[in-house]
């Protein structure tokens, strides 16, 4: 781009000729956007800054803890608790919301994140990073509790991640498109580095664990094997697999260049619905998707359009090129009409 324009700049333009982020939504995300440049850093020094490696506790998943997901956790909630802008927090690695200080009269946003996705990768430094969703706080609640943030994704008015790879990028949606920025470290400020960003409609790649092919359920095994058969196979073409174990890698790759992501249910755990998190992972991702012409399903409906009952709901995640995401809903579909 000719004229570098800051994060700052868009969102003040976009303000501009829409009208639909607030003050307050505008400086919430700037702080989102700060607190990442400092997990950013930390990502940056591994394990110069002694960051790496477990940290011997567990979060509220069950999961072992690493470092670096509880330092990200921590710069999170640091950055938002002062501001006016925000009256809540809830986190993956959190049991409970978290109350931001009633220092300023209370704010109108509810802010969820997964500090840290990906962390399976730190040690052996993959790209890993930041997932937030920003929700409006219920008209005419007093107070917060959690029934104020069990909305569904559609109710979202912004979602985003950073991903902590070769370059640190913010990838941000409003609901008017998604854009992209680069963190020039020189300088110390997102620039943007792609606007109105799209998914292809169809692709040849595809996204998913390929070593629980056994405890897949029918419908999953039956795309798949579909994309292997290639150009012989009913498809007529060969598809390429790609797998990083982060979603933030993994996503966007998909909105770079298109493909289709899958984290299904599976056999193992038959009584949850899935692996990843609704309201932290799979409602933020569906609302950049679609913002950028994809689709997002459970692999039945829209995830967007799911009624979430707790904080930490999970959920089958299927999102990307919308013709493959189809495809895929449309299995589901049919083989549950046959049973």
């Amino acid at each position: 781009m000719s004229q570098r324009v800051s994060l700052t700049q868009y969102l003040v333009e976009q303000q501009r000729l829409h009208g639909h982020i607030p003050q307050q939504l505008r400086l919430l995300i700037e702080v989102v956007a700060r607190a990442c440049k400092r997990i950013a850093i930390s990502v940056n020094k591994g394990a110069l800054g002694d960051v790496l490696g477990t940290a011997g506790s567990e979060n509220v998943q069950g999961e072992v803890q690493k470092k670096l997901d509880i330092i990200a956790n921590e710069v999170l909630i640091e950055a938002n608790e002062w501001g006016g802008h925000l009256a809540a927090m809830a986190s993956e690695e959190m049991e409970s919301i978290h109350l931001v200080p009633n220092r300023f009269p209370q704010g109108e946003y509810l802010l969820m994140f997964d500090p840290l996705d990906g962390s399976s990768n730190i040690d052996v430094n993959v790209s890993i990073g930041t997932i937030f969703s920003v929700l409006k706080k219920l008209d005419g609640s007093k107070g917060v509790s959690e029934d104020d943030f069990l909305q569904p994704g559609s109710a979202q008015a912004a979602a985003g991640y950073c991903v902590y790879g070769p370059q640190t990028t913010l990838v941000l949606t409003v609901g008017d498109g998604v854009a992209m920025f680069t963190l020039d470290r020189e300088q110390g400020s997102w620039v943007l580095t792609a606007d109105d960003v799209k998914i292809p409609t169809d692709t040849k790649e595809f996204a998913i664990n390929m070593s629980n092919k056994r405890h897949w359920d029918e419908p999953v095994t039956r795309y798949i094997d579909e994309c292997l058969a290639g150009v012989e196979g009913p498809r007529g073409k060969d598809f390429n697999m790609r797998w990083i174990a982060s979603m933030v890698a993994d996503v966007h790759r998909i909105l770079t260049r298109g493909g289709i992501f899958m984290y299904p249910w599976d056999k193992r755990e038959p009584n949850k619905a899935g692996k990843l998190r609704l309201m932290y992972e799979a409602n933020p991702m569906a609302f950049l998707v679609e913002q950028a012409g994809g689709a997002a399903t459970n692999a039945r409906q829209r995830i967007l359009d799911l009624q979430p009952t707790k904080l930490h709901e999970r959920v089958s995640v299927v999102l990307g090129s919308k013709n493959e995401v189809e495809r895929v809903t449309r299995y589901h579909v049919e083989s549950d009409a046959a049973k």
